[in-house]
């Protein structure tokens, strides 16, 4: 018999799964002027990664000019949010840190 297999066998069944899946934190980057099809993308992506028990955050990242328009990007913000509350809830709510604006969801 070989002892290398004999061990491994002993220590999948001790720690019941084989490796299960522990909830990564995953990143969606947004800008304040993405095109409604990105953002939809990125919103299946999002969903993807919540169904899969990773958290996400969510980052709306403004450069330059685009400071003078925080409110584009918390609308763009708001709407990500809305679609992917079926998914998962509200850890962290939106708030803005230098250029940029982050929140963040976990699994449900």
């Amino acid at each position: 018999m070989d002892y290398g297999k004999y061990k491994y066998e002993k220590s999948k069944k001790k720690h019941g799964q084989a490796h299960a899946h522990h909830g990564k934190t995953k990143e969606i980057r947004l800008r304040p002027k993405t095109g409604e099809h990105d953002i939809g993308f990125k919103v299946k992506q999002a969903k993807g990664f919540l169904q899969h028990k990773d958290k996400v955050q969510v980052s709306v990242i403004f450069r330059g000019r685009e400071m003078a328009h925080v409110e584009e990007g918390r609308r763009v913000m708001e709407n990500v949010v809305q679609e992917l509350l079926e998914f998962g809830k509200l850890e962290s709510t939106p708030q803005q840190l230098g250029k940029r604006m982050i929140c963040t969801l976990a699994p449900k």
